[in-house]
């Protein structure tokens, strides 16, 4: 596992697996929301890859976080529906209160399975499911968030060919779900929000 918090200058890379990607999976609880907004806001509007995020959002409150992702990314940003086929340039976002899953098939699966980690939307199952789908074409990043959902999610994605990024916990406002990831051993980089953003900008130009 490499630690790059302080390489901020260091060529952009993905564990070796630059641009070797079909999708990226994205997930974060609290102090999530402004890094999940700082890397999709460094995408560019042709960026290659489909995104999946999911964040934890309690079911019966209003949800925000589509319009502030929408705000700062240049791609489309959804709540899409079950059924509907994950594509390459689209931000996928877990609605309040469903679990979301990739089939085989490359759609989205929604649940009312029960919570998971103490969350619905849960990262892992998100994480797991998208690991079985794209295999190593997936790369997965968890960010910031205050329990150990993700964890086993990102050691599924690296059992299956797939890389697995986390913030570094000294960045996050919540450190308990990287350290979780990284006490798993299910980490291939840690990296700071700002370095994250400057490797996704730069699968583009590879792929």
């Amino acid at each position: 596992m490499r630690d790059d918090r302080a390489s901020a200058a260091d060529p952009p890379s993905a564990s070796g697996s630059v641009c070797a990607f079909d999708a990226l999976v994205l997930g974060g609880s609290a102090g999530g929301t402004e890094v999940m907004s700082l890397l999709l806001a460094a995408l560019p509007a042709d960026f290659a890859l489909a995104v999946l995020v999911v964040s934890h959002l309690p079911a019966d409150s209003p949800s925000y976080l589509l319009e502030t992702l929408s705000y700062r990314c240049a791609l489309p940003v959804i709540e899409p529906d079950s059924g509907e086929p994950v594509v390459s340039g689209r931000v996928h976002v877990a609605p309040p209160g469903y679990h979301m899953l990739v089939d085989d098939d490359r759609t989205i699966a929604l649940s009312v399975d029960s919570s998971v980690r103490f969350s619905r939307p849960s990262i892992d199952v998100l994480f797991e499911s998208a690991a079985h789908a794209y295999a190593s074409r997936l790369l997965g990043i968890l960010l910031s968030g205050a329990n150990d959902d993700g964890a086993h999610g990102l050691a599924v994605i690296r059992a299956m060919g797939g890389v697995a990024w986390v913030q570094d916990p000294q960045t996050a406002s919540s450190a308990t779900m990287p350290r979780a990831a990284i006490a798993r051993g299910a980490v291939d980089d840690v990296l700071s929000p700002t370095l994250m953003a400057q490797r996704l900008a730069a699968l583009q130009a590879s792929t």
